[in-house]
């Protein structure tokens, strides 16, 4: 590429200063983005041109690789992952959820630092299949975790395995609950603390990473001083994930004595939902006397029962004091993490994960338990904190160069002058999310914030966007749920279901290919968020049924499932429990 021509400049000298040049007319040499200057010597020669152009380029190529090198040093380290899942939680029991009783400070402060997923579902409404999910990314009829029974597939990509194969260092504490006799570590973790079965409230024998034994305390503190430890031993020149599987505020509800008595004066009644049962299916009715309904044992808070007098109303009002006492001491658990973690400087650097794996009836529509698809059975909370989430936005922050003392906004005094510089420093907004999340979504999101590949399969899909932009348009509509018939516990059918944003729809396949022995249901949840009236009978409603059907059948194909192979339904059934799995 030719030079332009050059103009003549006059190179002034002021008496006692250094050289300046006055450029009288000037062009640039687009190729090297440099004003050339002719100076009062003359016009330079060609090849001086010429050596000028070469040495401009070379400067140019280093100078980009130092800025090249200098981005890759600047990038932020990968961040850690802690993630608190809670067994049984309802969205609603949380101060930032708007609950009148329970105040949950630490939790509720990850909420005001992060993003609130306030309309977040699991996918089946059940312990194992749930967490199978949040670790796959995948439904249940996909991942083969149907029931509380079955193990989580050995082979199977899951977000820690990846985490790991990526170069974390995993952990994994608590409660585990894919394979009722198996305490043993599994694959995708480097550290693993869990027990067999359900776990106790107060003095729970683990096996801690190989070694057996009683760990006595509280179940809450137990394994919150687990994962702590493990914070504390880490090698600092990894990054981690630590899960913490709590038990709470799963039954049966034993709060630690300082919180046992903490709701003693509040009055509870049950909800006036539990009464509201015409037209809905004949199953439900039948459920209120089960291991399942309000007038049964309640996990075993009634010693006589059924009992379907006013006066029982008491025995409910207990169990559901002590479940919330449960949760006071999940909120003391997540103080600690945070305070851990911004002790050893790991906070700001640390994605938070506060969870449930599904939601609880208690008392809603005469049930308690879960595994339908009643909205407080398959809401859960979701909340997280950290880097990469919320909406970015730059500020320009002062930090101080010498000594001298500033507050971090700017505003305090200091005893003598300091030096400043004005830093830009990256930070989010905190924010609530109304789409609808899924546990499915877990996995792939989880992997995108820590810069991971992603799973070779997944129903789920990344909600970094909606946590990052506050709104992603091609995000779903709808989705599918599905829970099969379990004979250790014969109070719930087979369910199939799609909610949208504004409608649910719920059949209940016999399972043998044969018509539905159930009513279905219908809820138009924009005017009737509570369920109160099914509209599956209204003639009004054909249409609308007919395309929610087809969405459903369309979401099953989408799924994977062909042919969708189900237990058969034996109907709801008075006997309890196997005392060893409930």
């Amino acid at each position: 590429m030719s030079f332009a021509r050059f103009k003549r400049a006059k190179c002034l000298r002021a008496a006692g200063s250094a050289s300046a040049l006055k450029i009288e007319e000037q062009e640039t040499d687009p190729t090297i983005g440099v004003v050339m200057k002719d100076l009062e010597f003359g016009i330079l020669p060609t090849r001086n041109i010429a050596m000028l152009r070469l040495i401009a380029i070379v400067a140019t190529a280093v100078f980009a690789a130092a800025l090249a090198s200098s981005a890759q040093a600047a990038e932020p380290p990968r961040p850690n992952v802690v993630f608190v899942l809670c067994d049984d939680l309802r969205a609603d029991c949380l101060g930032i959820a708007g609950h009148p009783h329970l105040k949950t400070p630490h939790i509720d402060r990850l909420a005001a630092e992060g993003v609130y997923f306030r309309n977040t579902f699991c996918t089946t409404s059940l312990c194992s299949p749930s967490r199978a999910s949040i670790l796959s990314g995948l439904y249940a009829h996909a991942h083969g975790v149907k029931d509380n029974f079955t193990e989580f597939p050995t082979a199977m990509e899951s977000f820690p395995l990846l985490m790991q194969r990526g170069g974390y260092e995993t952990a994994y504490v608590g409660k585990w609950h894919m394979g009722e006799e198996n305490d043993e570590r599994r694959p995708g973790f480097d550290y693993f603390a869990t027990h067999k079965g359900q776990g106790k409230y107060f003095d729970t024998e683990f096996n801690v990473d190989g070694t057996r034994k009683v760990l006595p305390g509280y179940y809450t503190h137990v394994v919150t001083d687990l994962a702590i430890d493990w914070i504390k031993s880490r090698d600092l020149k990894k990054p981690f994930l630590m899960m913490v599987g709590q038990k709470a505020p799963h039954s049966f509800y034993f709060p630690e004595p300082k919180y046992e008595h903490a709701f003693d004066n509040v009055e509870v009644k049950y909800p006036d939902t539990a009464f509201a049962l015409e037209g809905k299916p004949t199953w439900i009715k039948e459920r209120l006397s089960t291991w399942h309904g309000i007038y049964g044992p309640l996990f075993e808070w009634r010693k006589k029962f059924p009992d379907s007098s006013p006066e029982a109303v008491k025995d409910f009002a207990a169990m559901t004091r002590a479940y919330w006492g449960t949760i006071l001491s999940v909120d003391d658990s997540v103080g600690r993490l945070v305070a851990t973690l911004k002790a050893r400087g790991l906070y700001d650097n640390t994605v938070f994960v506060f969870m449930g794996d599904n939601g609880l009836l208690n008392g809603e529509h005469g049930m308690v338990d879960k595994r339908t698809m009643h909205e407080p059975s398959i809401r859960i909370p979701l909340i997280v904190r950290g880097p990469g989430v919320g909406i970015p936005r730059r500020v320009a922050m002062a930090e101080k160069v010498g000594e001298g003392t500033l507050s971090r906004d700017g505003s305090g005094s200091t005893r003598a002058p300091v030096p400043l510089k004005v830093v830009p420093r990256a930070v989010s907004t905190p924010q609530t999310i109304d789409r609808q999340v899924l546990t499915v979504d877990m996995a792939p999101s989880l992997l995108e914030l820590c810069g991971l590949p992603p799973l070779k399969a997944t129903h789920g899909r990344s909600w970094v966007k909606l946590a990052r932009e506050g709104n992603d348009p091609a995000w779903r509509k709808s989705w599918l749920y599905e829970y099969n018939y379990e004979k250790q516990f014969p109070y719930t059918p087979n369910v199939r279901g799609v909610r949208t944003d504004d409608w649910k729809y719920i059949h209940y396949p016999h399972g043998d290919g044969t018509p539905d022995r159930h009513l279905s249901e219908l809820y138009d949840l924009a005017n009737d968020p509570e369920e109160r009236k099914n509209l599956a009978a209204d003639p009004a409603q054909k249409g609308r049924i007919a395309e929610l059907q087809a969405e459903l059948a369309r979401l099953m194909r989408e799924t994977g499932i062909e042919k969708d192979a189900m237990p058969l339904d034996e109907g709801v059934k008075q006997t309890l429990p196997d005392q060893k799995i409930r």
